[in-house]
C-alpha cells in the first residue's frame, strides 16, 4: 500500500491537492478537518466536542484524533492506500500513526510539504472565509493556526527527514502546476 501524508499550513491547498491525489492513485482521502466539519454540521456528539476547539483555532486532543482515524482507516476497503490530509500535526501523532499502520502491516511511504508563506496563507483564508462563510477563518484564528503549525507541526519535517521520507514542493501557483510537482515526487516512490 502507498500511504501519503500531505503537509502544509492551513490554507496551503492540502485539501484540494489531496482529493486530486486520491483520485489519480486510487487512495482513500482522510481529512480530519472534513470529518470534524461534517460532525459539527450534523451536531453529533463528536461535533459538539470539537466545535469550540476548532473555532478557537486550537488542535483537537490526540486521543480523539486517533480514535477517529482508526475508524476511518478501517472503513476503507480495496484502496491502494491513504492520503492523510491534516494529520499528523505533532511528533506524538506521527508516532501514533506509525503504530496504527504497523498494526495493519503498513507504513508511511512519503511525506510532502506544500511551501506557502504566511502572507499568502492569510490572504487565501480570508478570501475563503468570505466565499464560504467559514467561522473558523477570522484573521485572529488564522494567525493562531499559523503559529500552531509553525511551533508544533514544523518539527515533523525533521522527524520524517530522519526517516528519509520527506520532500517539499512550492505551494504557490496554479493548482495543476502544483499537482504536477506533487505527482513527480510520488512517482519517484511508487
Amino acid at each position: 500500500m502507498f500511504n501519503f501524508i500531505l503537509f502544509g499550513p492551513p490554507g496551503s491547498g492540502k485539501g484540494t491537492q489531496s482529493v486530486k491525489i486520491a483520485e489519480k492513485y486510487d487512495l482513500a482521502h482522510i481529512s480530519t478537518g472534513d470529518i470534524f466539519r461534517k460532525n459539527i454540521r450534523e451536531k453529533t456528539p463528536l461535533g459538539i466536542k470539537v466545535q469550540n476547539i476548532i473555532e478557537k483555532g486550537e488542535l483537537v486532543p490526540d486521543e480523539l484524533l486517533i480514535e477517529i482515524l482508526e475508524d476511518a482507516i478501517d472503513s476503507f476497503k480495496g484502496k491502494a492506500g491513504f492520503v492523510f490530509d491534516g494529520f499528523p500535526r505533532t511528533i506524538q501523532q506521527a508516532k501514533d500513526l506509525d503504530i496504527m499502520l504497523n498494526k495493519r502491516n503498513n507504513e508511511v511511504s512519503l511525506v510532502l510539504a506544500l511551501e506557502v508563506n504566511d502572507l499568502e496563507i492569510i490572504e487565501r483564508l480570508l478570501k475563503r472565509a468570505e466565499i464560504e462563510g467559514r467561522k473558523d477563518d477570522t484573521r485572529e484564528v488564522i494567525e493562531n493556526r499559523i503559529n500552531i503549525y509553525n511551533n508544533q507541526t514544523q518539527p515533523l519535517i525533521d522527524f520524517y527527514k530522519e526517516k528519509g521520507k520527506f520532500k517539499s514542493v512550492n505551494g504557490i501557483g496554479a493548482i495543476d502546476e502544483i499537482f504536477s510537482s506533487i505527482c513527480r515526487e510520488i512517482e519517484k516512490v511508487i
